[in-house]
């Protein structure tokens, strides 16, 4: 077992970001909602309090079932942390005249291991409502701001400390090391966790609990999918049969193409062309949850068909990732599901199959770095994310044949420009999107009154946060050129420059 570092989830939008930034210094980490706490193990070497969008000043404000002041391990409160310890122990936190937000530089006014390596005004990323007023007794205060008189702060005769900003964001210039001090210097963590320690832990994991049974497994040609699949084919060999079906509403030719690359790779896999079927059912809806669950239902029926072609099988195989995991639980607030996800809300509610999901702990970029240490090669590792539901959700609107024809050729024009020209591999993930909206346009001498079509490109590291791409102008009107040339029904292509947090990459 590894050394760990426990998150407890108040419900912030950057609670990932604190597991990033702890797994980028090799050490394991674990997200727990505050009111769905794991028992303590002596691999749990700290604790880390996320922020939160509640106020301690709140009544029902989120309360950890977790007995702070009697841990033997170390604990880092982060902004909501910081203040539930001081309200929780005597001290006072009230609303602030001014909300605070954006980035401030920190005085460090003690001497303490929290700040090793870190100058006096290093910035810093401030996001709260709320201010601490009066400490708890038997405390010291190790850095303020010019509007705060509290910004960093422990507990004399404990390892209990607490930062009224948001190290884990990049804003915080030092951030990490914060973050690093905490977890090897205080913590006494000494960083472990790494990609080829997990593919020979996951390999004999699996080879122990599976043996000689069958594993049957849904692939996507994604990252998640794909890696998934070749950690178990390490484990069992060609009792992993792979399942690769077409939904109708994969990109341009991707159904050949995928299904030639697994064959070319050595994996036993069966290819199942069941685009007719999803594509009638889809016929007319708009609704995305809708689309997600027609998708996900339909696949579940084309996939236990021809699974139960496959006697003897055990075991169903998963490309389940932690952000899936994360995004599919919701606890009155904290891990919030924004949008139901394929991989874990597309389950049967009764499997007969044992589950095997051996990235089920992992972050994409992690995923990516494991499927290196494998060998899996860059035409599937370095292949941009996409979404379970397909295409299905980048049709803003109605689901039908034409749309989907039209949006693949759209996508294909896209995709492939950003190949030749050299920006794919330096985009995160790049897709086209339909829009129902239709606007007049001039094509020789006719008038056009036609769809659009939205272009979409982020640059990100895990997903989590992502900002819009800074394509070349030139690069941008030459693909609008030929999407208007050559795909029959468009007459405008637009760019979409938003970031997430707040706007999201998919736009349903």
């Amino acid at each position: 077992m590894h050394e760990q570092i426990l998150i407890i989830d108040f419900g912030s939008q950057f609670t990932q970001l604190i597991a990033r930034r702890i797994r980028e210094l090799n050490i394991y980490c674990e997200i727990h909602p505050y009111n769905k706490l794991p028992y303590l193990t002596n691999q749990i070497k700290g604790v880390i309090l996320s922020g939160s969008p509640s106020s301690c000043t709140d009544i029902n404000a989120p309360v950890a079932n977790i007995d702070l002041m009697n841990l033997h391990i170390p604990v880092l409160g982060l902004c909501y942390g910081a203040q539930y310890i001081v309200s929780s122990n005597g001290g006072k936190v009230e609303k602030s005249k001014h909300r605070e937000y954006g980035r401030a530089n920190i005085t460090i006014s003690k001497s303490d291991s929290l700040f090793n390596g870190i100058n006096d005004g290093s910035q810093v990323w401030m996001s709260h409502g709320d201010t601490i007023l009066e400490m708890p007794e038997n405390t010291c205060v190790l850095a303020k701001t010019d509007t705060i008189p509290v910004a960093a702060y422990r507990f004399n005769d404990k390892h209990i400390y607490a930062v009224q900003f948001h190290p884990e964001v990049s804003h915080s210039v030092d951030g990490k090391i914060l973050l690093e001090n905490f977890s090897k210097t205080i913590c006494g963590c000494v960083g472990d966790w790494t990609p080829a320690h997990f593919v020979s832990e996951s390999v004999d994991h699996y080879k122990k609990i599976i043996g000689s049974d069958k594993v049957i497994m849904g692939l996507s040609g994604g990252v998640d999918s794909s890696v998934a699949a070749y950690i178990l084919h390490r484990a069992v060999g060609d009792n992993l049969v792979g399942i690769f079906v077409n939904n109708g509403v994969l990109r341009k030719d991707e159904y050949g193409e995928v299904l030639d690359a697994y064959k070319g790779l050595g994996l036993n896999v069966i290819g199942v062309d069941a685009s007719d079927m999803f594509i009638q059912r889809l016929d007319g809806v708009s609704d995305p949850e809708t689309k997600r669950k027609i998708i996900g239902n339909t696949f579940i029926e084309v996939f236990d068909n021809e699974a139960n072609k496959i006697k003897d099988a055990k075991w169903l195989g998963q490309g389940t990732i932690y952000p899936d995991v994360i995004e599919s639980v919701s606890v009155n607030g904290p891990s919030a599901t924004i949008k139901s996800h394929h991989n874990v809300g597309g389950l049967p509610e009764e499997m007969e199959l044992q589950l095997a999901e051996p990235l089920r702990l992992l972050f994409k970029d992690e995923v990516r770095k494991i499927g290196a240490e494998l060998g899996v090669p860059d035409l599937i590792l370095q292949r941009h994310p996409f979404p379970g539901p397909g295409l299905a959700i980048r049709i803003i609107g109605e689901i039908n044949p034409k749309n989907v024809s039209t949006l693949q050729e759209a996508d294909a024009i896209f995709i492939n420009e950003m190949k030749k020209q050299g920006f794919y591999h330096k985009i995160w993930q790049a897709g086209a999107i339909f829009l129902p909206i239709q606007s007049v346009g001039v094509m020789g001498d006719e008038r056009t009154y036609e769809n659009v079509i939205a272009l979409r490109a982020v640059t990100s590291v895990d997903g989590m946060t992502a900002d819009w791409a800074d394509l070349p102008h030139s690069f941008l009107a030459s693909v609008s050129n030929k999407i208007i040339n050559q795909v029959k029904g468009i007459n405008r292509v637009v760019y979409d420059i938003s970031s997430k947090p707040p706007a999201t990459i998919e736009w349903e």
